[in-house]
């Protein structure tokens, strides 16, 4: 070791203090930039485990390759394991809705390939012999024809031929120039309905039904799925091993181990994590070049005193650097073992929510790459040495002379230091002597006050962002009135309202009502529009009616007695045969979506109006003669509806619901009236496990109609398990954040004020009394905090304003800004007790020192 490197060492020796806080800042800085890498690449592996389960665990697929390239892939150097299956052929799908997929696509499975490729059944069991089969649930849903089980299929089985070759499910239909070439005709028996599979392209031309593979068929076309040893080399491998076949990756598992070519997911993952990184190695760069540039304040003599005898800039500044190496050997290592614990203590918090949000047999566990936690180590070592850099720079360059004297910080210019009478009598001796001590040591000043600003612009901007992202989960779970849903289209009162009595009676049911709605057109003066409404259609219209689309929603009696008794109507008025109808007629308010009803604008100019009205078939009203009835509107929130099937959201400008008692539903049923939806809404204290028994009943019941059942409860309860996973990073985010600027400001503050040890000495030598050296002092400690505040407060208001704004820009539409007074308040607070605390400390290590040795530390 060399003479400058034992000097650096025995200076280290000498200031522990600062050598300790550094090394803390070290660590912190070492252990977010761990926690951030670990927990992005744990995550990385759940998802990538999830969609294994969801989508299979293969990572490309051959498509139509006889059964010898079947056998020669099991041989193939790097292959972890293979699964083929049998590629029986198409048959058409009669009735089909879907032009782009008219065929059925009959695939035979292994038990091999059962347990290899993931299989959602809906209703029935998997087959177990070549004359059953599994019928895809989105036949029914994309193609419009549905099947059940037990039903029996006959179908002529056969290849899609085109220009004498043949297609794949990798070909998309071409409409013209393919036919289909029967080879086979073969009945199965439908025995299960199963989720669409996850291999199944979007663009296939044929929907998959499965069927058990048998032996004695003589198939000469597979499809093989084959997972890697190792999955980097996915792409080389697909491309030399299909030649000029047909292959398809598994993008959704390789998406998440940043090998598909559709990557958008990794690289909004990578832009949070590279600004995640970016925040803290700024942080941690202020904090460790101040404390770098304090410690060559400390050693400018002893720089000047080298220089002199010989040493050259090079080696001051290999000294500087020698430090940062000596700092980050202790605080990485420290840090990179902090950051993996505290991250692991934070997945064991989240886990159990994690199951609720994507995968429910996948766990979240703590994932440790060995490159990862080099390449955080290698950046928090490059964060180090930026920092010293940049002080060894400077004092290496600074001239001999000036450093031996120690000249080069202070610098005191003609009336730089002068103080106004105003300023002098309103501080006194103790506040005037703090202020120039400002003004002759400004550099010191504004470090302090950029720690301070740099903290409190930090801990107020995450501060924003996480409630912001508390009021997004608040008012998205406010979005229905109910939390079990049982939705239907066809299913007959007869059928449905015994079985909303038995339904009611589920463990944990403490309310429930039933409900329809019916699209319906309204024909209605133009001279009764309002002005809002001829603003957003953007035209006057001259017709004498304009017909507008409304839907009637009929409550069960009970539910819509209590709403009359909530607006304070008389029942006899609104019950009966030609009873008045009440209704909700708005424009919502673009502005502001969350506005109180009464606070919207109406569609109508009268309160009381009379409408002819009429059903509306696929979205266009009927031609047969209205019914006229009388509309009162009134200001309340209708209950919510049920989803509507093939619903993506009305385009119409305005809202316009009539509510009406169930009992009346069947005056306005006609021939061309359309049920939009009909069903069942429960509330419950336990809304999974009353959905789970509810469920056991409707199969229990028999029911043939088609239904859906739907948990809102669990649906806007991932909805609160993201917000929560987000509030948990964020805010152990925000308390590191925090303990760096802690450390900075500690650091900064501590070491100025021993840097100014012979100052205060020679203050306390000519007389001045412990309590006006402490109200000097709580001067300087009322400056750094006032001074920091003024200019942070401001800065921290803008940056969570562009916080605010940069939610909204990405969808988040549905906030309000909140001004954080709160964080502010903590802020202020923080600060200046901060900064009192570190006062407090480095002047009781000042005044346990003897005054004559203070004074001899330019001898030191």
């Amino acid at each position: 070791m060399n003479i400058f490197n034992k000097v650096t060492l025995q200076s280290m020796k000498k200031s522990r203090t600062r050598t300790i806080v550094t090394i803390i800042g070290v660590v912190l800085s070492a252990a977010m930039i761990t926690a951030v890498a670990t927990f992005g690449v744990s995550l990385l592996n759940y998802l990538a485990n999830g969609a294994a389960q969801k989508y299979g665990d293969w990572h490309v697929e051959f498509l139509d390759v006889p059964a010898s390239f079947v056998q020669e892939r099991t041989h193939d150097e790097g292959v972890a394991n293979t699964t083929a299956i049998e590629n029986i052929g198409y048959a058409t799908l009669d009735g089909g809705k879907n032009p782009d997929k008219p065929y059925l696509f009959i695939a035979g499975f292994s038990d091999e390939a059962f347990n290899t490729l993931p299989i959602s059944l809906i209703s029935g069991r998997l087959p177990e012999n070549s004359g059953e089969i599994l019928v895809s649930g989105s036949v029914a849903a994309n193609g419009g024809v549905k099947f059940a089980v037990g039903d029996t299929l006959s179908l002529t089985v056969g290849s899609r031929i085109s220009s004498n070759k043949m297609l794949s499910q990798h070909n998309p239909y071409t409409y013209e120039g393919e036919t289909l070439v029967p080879q086979d005709e073969r009945t199965y028996t439908v025995v299960g309905i199963y989720q669409r599979p996850g291999f199944e392209e979007s663009t296939a031309p044929g929907y998959t039904l499965i069927t058990k593979a048998d032996a004695q068929d003589q198939v000469d076309s597979f499809s093989l799925f084959v997972t890697l040893k190792n999955p980097r080399g996915v792409h080389a491998y697909a491309s030399s091993t299909a030649d000029v076949g047909a292959y398809v990756l598994n993008d959704k598992v390789l998406s998440f181990m940043g090998l598909s070519d559709d990557n958008v997911f990794n690289q909004f993952l990578y832009a949070v994590g590279g600004i995640l990184v970016a925040i803290i190695m700024i942080g941690s760069i202020f904090l460790i070049y101040n404390a770098f540039n304090i410690s060559l304040n400390e050693r400018t003599r002893q720089f000047g005193i080298l220089s002199s005898v010989g040493a050259t800039a090079k080696q001051l500044r290999n000294s500087v650097l020698f430090e940062g190496l000596c700092i980050g050997v202790v605080g990485i290592p420290i840090g990179v073992m902090v950051g993996i614990v505290s991250i692991r203590l934070v997945i064991l918090v989240v886990a159990r929510n994690f199951e609720n949000v994507m995968y429910s047999n996948v766990p979240l566990t703590l994932t440790v790459s060995i490159p990862v936690i080099v390449v955080a180590a290698a950046v928090s070592m490059v964060t180090i040495l930026i920092s010293a850099y940049i002080p060894a720079r400077k004092a290496a360059n600074t001239p001999v002379m000036e450093s031996i004297r120690q000249t080069n910080e202070v610098k005191v210019e003609s009336r730089a230091v002068k103080t106004s009478k105003m300023a002098q009598r309103l501080y006194g001796l103790e506040g005037t002597l703090a202020l120039k001590n400002f003004k002759r040591n400004k550099k010191g000043y504004r470090s302090i006050v950029l720690s301070l600003v740099l903290s409190v612009v930090l801990f107020i901007s995450a501060s924003t962002f996480v409630t912001d992202m508390k009021q997004a989960a608040e008012r998205s779970v406010e979005v229905t009135t109910y939390d079990i849903g049982f939705a239907t289209q066809n299913m007959d009162d007869s059928e449905m309202l015994p079985l909303y009595d038995k339904l009611k009676t589920a463990d944990g049911v403490y309310e429930s009502s039933y409900q329809a709605l019916m699209k319906y057109s309204c024909a209605a003066k133009a001279s009764d529009l309002s002005g809002d409404y001829w603003e957003s259609v953007g035209s006057h219209a001259s017709d004498e009616t304009v017909n507008l689309p409304m839907d009637i929603q009929f409550l069960d009696d009970n539910t819509y007695l209590n709403m009359l008794s909530d607006l304070g109507l008389s029942a006899e008025d609104y019950t009966g045969p030609n009873a008045k109808l009440i209704a909700v007629a708005k424009m919502p308010d673009q502005s502001n979506q969350k506005a109180e009803v009464d606070q919207l604008s109406d569609l109508f100019v009268s309160s009381s109006l009379n409408f002819t009205i009429a059903p509306e078939t696929n979205g266009a009203p009927t031609t047969e003669p209205g019914q006229n009835i009388s509309m009162t509107f009134v200001e309340t929130v209708p209950p919510d509806t049920l989803p509507v099937p093939g619903n993506s959201g009305s385009d119409n400008p305005f809202f316009f619901r009539v509510m009406a008692p169930y009992s009346l539903k069947e005056q306005f049923e006609t021939a061309d009236t359309q049920v939009a939806v009909k069903g069942i809404t429960f509330r419950s204290t336990n809304p999974t496990q009353s959905a789970a028994e509810m469920e056991t009943m409707i199969q229990g019941a028999g029911i043939t109609a088609d239904y859906n059942l739907y948990n809102m409860y669990k649906m806007f309860d991932e909805s609160r398990n993201y917000i929560f996973i987000a509030n948990v990073f964020a805010y152990t985010f925000i308390i590191m954040i925090s303990l760096i600027a802690v450390a900075n400001v500690f650091n900064t503050i501590s070491t100025n004020i021993k840097l100014r040890r012979r100052e205060l000495a020679m203050l306390r030598s000519v007389g001045m009394s412990d309590r006006d050296f402490q109200k000097m002092m709580n001067f300087e400690c009322a400056f750094y905090g006032l001074r920091a505040l003024l200019f942070g407060l401001p800065i921290a208001a803008i940056a969570s304003w562009l916080i605010y704004k940069g939610m909204v820009l990405g969808g988040t539409d549905n906030i309000d800004f909140v001004f954080p007074w709160g964080s502010m308040a903590i802020s202020i607070f923080s600060v200046l007790f901060v900064v009192f605390i570190t006062m407090l400390y480095a002047i009781s290590k000042i005044k346990k020192e003897n005054i004559i040795d203070a004074l001899r530390d330019d001898m030191t």
